[in-house]
C-alpha cells in the first residue's frame, strides 16, 4: 500500500466521520435543552415542521424530515401520548393522516424559541458562516440521496 492509499484511510481524514462525530457533538448540546422542554431531538424536528406546517400529513412529514414514515410513527405517538398533537384522517382522503397541533403543542412553541441562538452560539459560528456550511451539507446530501 502506498502512502497516499494510507493516508486515505486515516480516521482523521474521512469526511464521514467529521459528519458523524459532529453529529453526535450536537445532539449532546440539544439533549439539556430539549429535555426543559420534554421533548427527544426527533420529537423537535417533528414539531419544528408542525410550528411551519400545522396540519401536515404523515408522509408530507416524512418528506420534510427525509425519514421513512415507520421509524416516524413512534415518535408521533409519543407526541400525541405527551397531548402536543393530534392524529386526524384526512376529509379529503381518508387514508391520509394529518398531525395538527394542539393548545401545548402551539405553546410549546414560544419556550423552544432560545433554542436556535443557542445553539449557533455555542457553535462557535457567525451566522453567515453557518448558512453557508448548511447550504454546503444541503448540497452534500443531495448530491448523495441522487445516488441512492
Amino acid at each position: 500500500m502506498d502512502n497516499r492509499s494510507c493516508e486515505a484511510l486515516r480516521l482523521d481524514n474521512q469526511l464521514c466521520f467529521a459528519l458523524y462525530s459532529t453529529s453526535l457533538a450536537m445532539n449532546k448540546l440539544y439533549k439539556p435543552l430539549l429535555q426543559a422542554l420534554g421533548l427527544t431531538y426527533p420529537q423537535y424536528l417533528i414539531m419544528l415542521v408542525l410550528w411551519e406546517e400545522n396540519g401536515i400529513t404523515a408522509t408530507e412529514l416524512g418528506k420534510r424530515l427525509v425519514q421513512d414514515l415507520g421509524a416516524l410513527s413512534p415518535v408521533i405517538k409519543r407526541l400525541e401520548a405527551q397531548g402536543l398533537l393530534t392524529r386526524q384522517r384526512s376529509p379529503d382522503d381518508e387514508r391520509k393522516i394529518q398531525l395538527r397541533l394542539t393548545d401545548a403543542g402551539k405553546d410549546l412553541r414560544q419556550r423552544a424559541g432560545t433554542i436556535p441562538g443557542e445553539v449557533l452560539c455555542a457553535s462557535g459560528l457567525d451566522v453567515e458562516a453557518a448558512l453557508k456550511l448548511k447550504a454546503q451539507l444541503e448540497e452534500v446530501r443531495k448530491t448523495l440521496q441522487e445516488l441512492i
